[in-house]
């Protein structure tokens, strides 16, 4: 991508975030999140009316009355992408690949951020880490984000999302909402992110194209492993490839939605060419339920 045509994605991308933001978003990532953090204030006297869930029990046997733990909201968030940019983020056989997708949502959640005056920053990794942008505010540091999601060349092909995961847990120390988005291609990562989200809030964003749960009976197709070079030829005509093909898919996509639930980690499946604003919107109106 040229100079001037990332510009212009760029700015396409502004402006269909923008409106959605401004729209319908906005409103719905500001009530899923703000709230989500609170830090301990003091522990007072119990008084008629306190919930009974926030006595501090060890301090009320102490005195031999009830006492409570008081807490206050974080208003400033921080919000930090782990972006996946192997090789296979560059498939896609609608006019989006995975990549271009994983950077308008970027964008939304981005523009999303700075309209509630929160920081925002990005780790972008292969089978190493790329790039970590830190947490800044305003709309120049989250354009400055879409421009690295779509137009970094990665040194890496492959997939390590438990060094991304180490890596975030290293140089994150506040609590903050981790949106953790790929194709999970990679395996082995469960440790790892147990161990980040019992320190942050953790969203894993599952992103993929139709190809990959399923094939058209096409003939002959030969399909190359864009993070491993590697070709294979298979025959799409056979009605037993293709329920081979989809079970396979339906099996993975299981395997990391049983992995997530039994973590407590939060999960948005992704599809290029989706109408990914009104997923969100449910996945956001969902989790504030869910937190009430």
């Amino acid at each position: 991508m040229t100079p001037k045509e990332l510009a212009k994605k760029v700015r396409y991308i502004q402006i269909q975030t923008n409106r959605a933001v401004n729209d319908v978003l906005a409103g719905e990532y500001l009530s899923a999140f703000k709230g989500a953090g609170m830090e301990f204030e003091e522990v007072r006297e119990y008084q008629p009316g306190d919930e009974v869930r926030s006595i501090d029990w060890n301090v009320t046997a102490r005195q031999g009355r009830p006492y409570v733990k008081r807490f206050h909201e974080e208003r400033e968030l921080t919000v930090m992408f782990a972006v996946d940019m192997s090789g296979s983020g560059q498939f896609g056989s609608t006019n989006q690949t995975k990549n271009e997708l994983s950077a308008e949502l970027c964008a939304l959640l981005s523009f999303s951020a700075v309209k509630s005056n929160d920081k925002v920053g990005m780790l972008l990794f292969t089978d190493k880490i790329e790039r970590f942008i830190p947490p800044a505010k305003g709309v120049s540091h989250a354009l400055r984000l879409i421009r690295e999601v779509l137009g970094y060349q990665p040194e890496g092909t492959g997939t390590d999302i438990t060094a991304a995961l180490d890596y975030m847990g290293r140089v994150i120390r506040k609590k903050c909402v981790v949106f953790l988005i790929s194709d999970f291609q990679g395996d082995g990562f469960k440790r790892q992110l147990g161990v980040l989200s019992k320190r942050h809030d953790v969203i894993a964003v599952s992103v993929s194209d139709k190809l990959e749960l399923s094939l058209p009976d096409i003939g002959l197709l030969e399909l190359e492993d864009l993070e491993t070079g590697e070709l294979a030829t298979i025959d799409t005509g056979s009605k037993s490839v293709r329920r081979a093909y989809s079970l396979l898919g339906a099996e993975r996509a299981h395997q990391l939605q049983a992995m997530f639930r039994s973590l407590d980690v939060d999960q948005i499946d992704l599809q290029t060419g989706d109408d990914y604003a009104k997923k969100l919107v449910r996945f956001f109106r969902s989790r504030e339920r869910r937190h009430r």
